[in-house]
């Protein structure tokens, strides 16, 4: 059974979640500020949390950050009324797996937890992935560059996976979109290019390498993982 923290100051919709939640066989755990949301997750390892940005006692944006750094292998999901590009933006770079700007259906808020969680919880194998000097390890979920982990946020790693399955392939944005997301996103998507930005950032903070691949961007279509001649030959040798 998934385990889902609510963090919604919110009475009505936070009761609303919470119940509907329960009532779909997740462990739901609802609080009302981010001081008690980060002492919950100190002690149990949520699946899912889903975060309003405008809480009482600590913005969101920062318990989104805290939050992060204590459960990095659960999915965040930012929940609140702030839409504009500039709050998707901060709050994707803040560590949020995904953001919904409310009024969200129940409906489809459920279908994005399940999305969310189904990914998640099933990784595609077992095997590893060598790309030159950077190794996808699709078991435990980890990335390494010449035997460094590159810590890396839920969707950053499904999103190298995605790629990493076709490399050298053009990807449309429709593809990574319903693939590393959800088929039915209907959002912008701004967010693939924000996660596309900060993947870059983080395999090149691995240090620089002939064989380190490279996130080529097609304008007007998508993206394409670009394992390096080099790399090529370090696989076969």
């Amino acid at each position: 059974m998934a385990i889902v923290l609510i963090v919604e100051d919110d009475a009505t919709i936070g009761g609303i979640v919470e119940s509907s939640l329960r009532a779909h066989g997740y462990d739901a755990v609802w609080v009302t500020d981010g001081r008690t949301a980060l002492a919950r997750a100190a002690t149990i390892e949520f699946d899912l949390v889903l975060i309003d940005l405008g809480l009482p006692d600590l913005d969101g944006i920062e318990v989104c950050r805290r939050l992060r750094r204590k459960l990095p292998a659960a999915v965040l999901v930012m929940l609140t009324a702030r839409s504009a590009e500039m709050d998707v933006i901060v709050g994707l770079d803040a560590g949020a797996d995904d953001y919904l700007t409310k009024p969200v259906h129940l409906g489809e808020l459920l279908a994005r937890i399940r999305a969310h969680l189904r990914r998640v919880g099933s990784p595609a194998a077992s095997q590893s992935l060598f790309l030159g000097d950077l190794v996808l390890d699709m078991g435990s979920r980890r990335v390494t560059i010449r035997g460094t982990e590159v810590t890396l946020r839920t969707k950053e790693f499904d999103l190298l996976a995605r790629l990493a399955r076709e490399p050298d392939a053009a990807v449309s944005r429709e593809a990574l979109m319903a693939d590393v997301w959800d088929q039915n996103w209907i959002g912008s998507t701004k967010t693939l290019d924000v996660h596309v930005a900060s993947l870059r950032s983080k395999i090149g903070s691995g240090g620089t390498s002939a064989r380190v691949p490279m996130i080529r961007t097609l304008r007007g279509y998508g993206y394409r993982l670009e394992i390096p001649e080099a790399g090529r030959k370090r696989q076969g040798g």
